[in-house]
């Protein structure tokens, strides 16, 4: 067991390192340059552009050697400092993305874990009722094939302009402040309601069809078939059947929840919702180096927790895994 656990925290240290390293890389192999982007906003004098130039490059560090910024960013990763946006200067990136993640989190968490949930009970019974897996798998397939950005752009158009019942842009209405108030909660919940049903509608299809591709193998595996022929009441069976097909839907739920900071990119666009998908964006617009840094990181640390959750839950639900390491730690 201690064993296990050594190396599964050695292969997440390195894996952290050489993610966060590429992170890093990335944006500094864009073309462009972030500190000429940010001064053409304004109209400067040559002279007066150049010292500008200079300031701002000591400002944010890009002054010094690569070796050099690559190791004064893991210093200041380290102190919790990722620096300072040059899209939203002087903000630091903690603050900017503070104030993005927990729309990110309220938007997908429930989108997620809803349609995973429907999902597979829907796919479930699909898999033993022909007349519903007749109407559902058609259904599904359509649904999980097409796009978020295109579904998106439908319920707005539909709902939010033909019918006019939900708006289509922002978190919350342009006429308030974030507050505790019942108005303002009204107002998140009515703006956040349209992107919700686009990302739980795609992620639907997809749960459906994985779990009743998974019980009906399960259905038409030899344990079943074994256990049928010795009379196990079937609903028996189809709980065994159940329960196996589960385990990989929990790693598919693991891997989403883990890149839920990442955003859905396409719908935040389509709603000017402002998570740090929509964030990612403009900073990837606007060549921030640190915000795109900062965006990443994010990401990478969902997904390295989200694997190691993988690794606790099977432990928990797959007596398969609990036998191999006691057998592994003795």
């Amino acid at each position: 067991m201690k064993k296990y656990l050594g190396r599964k925290l050695l292969i997440y240290l390195l894996t952290f390192f050489l993610a966060v390293t590429i992170d890093w890389l990335i944006p500094r192999f864009m073309p462009g340059d972030p500190i000429q982007n940010m001064l053409a906003r304004v109209a400067l004098h040559p002279q007066a552009a150049e010292a500008m130039r200079s300031y701002f490059a000591r400002a944010f560090g890009l002054d010094v050697p690569l070796w050099r910024q690559y190791l004064n960013f893991w210093i200041a990763l380290f102190h919790g400092d990722l620096g300072i946006s040059v899209y939203m200067f002087p903000t630091p990136v903690v603050d900017v993305l503070k104030r993005a993640v927990p729309y990110d989190l309220f938007l997908l968490i429930p989108s997620i874990l809803l349609s995973w949930w429907a999902g597979n009970k829907f796919g479930a019974l699909a898999a033993r009722s022909k007349w519903l897996d007749n109407t559902l798998s058609p259904l599904s397939y359509i649904l999980t094939a097409t796009p978020y950005m295109w579904l998106g752009i439908l319920l707005a158009w539909f709902f939010g302009i033909v019918l006019g019942w939900f708006p289509i842009a922002g978190a919350y209405a342009f006429s308030l402040h974030p507050n505790l108030s019942w108005k303002f909660i009204a107002s998140v919940l009515h703006h956040w309601f349209l992107p919700f049903l686009s990302l739980f509608i795609v992620d639907f299809g997809g749960w459906a069809i994985g779990m009743r591709n998974l019980i009906i193998y399960e259905l038409e595996s030899d344990y079943s078939r074994y256990l049928l022929a010795l009379g196990v009441p079937s609903g028996l069976i189809r709980k065994y059947a159940f329960q196996n097909a589960v385990l990989p839907q929990i790693t598919g739920l693991a891997l989403r929840l883990g890149v839920v900071v990442a955003g859905a990119l396409v719908t935040e666009v389509v709603f000017s919702y402002p998570g740090i998908g929509y964030l990612l964006l403009a900073a990837i617009q606007n060549q921030d180096y640190f915000l795109i840094q900062g965006c990443f990181l994010f990401i990478i640390i969902g997904v390295l927790l989200a694997n190691l959750l993988i690794d606790i839950v099977y432990v928990l639900v797959d007596p398969r895994t609990r036998h191999s390491m006691t057998g592994e730690s003795g």
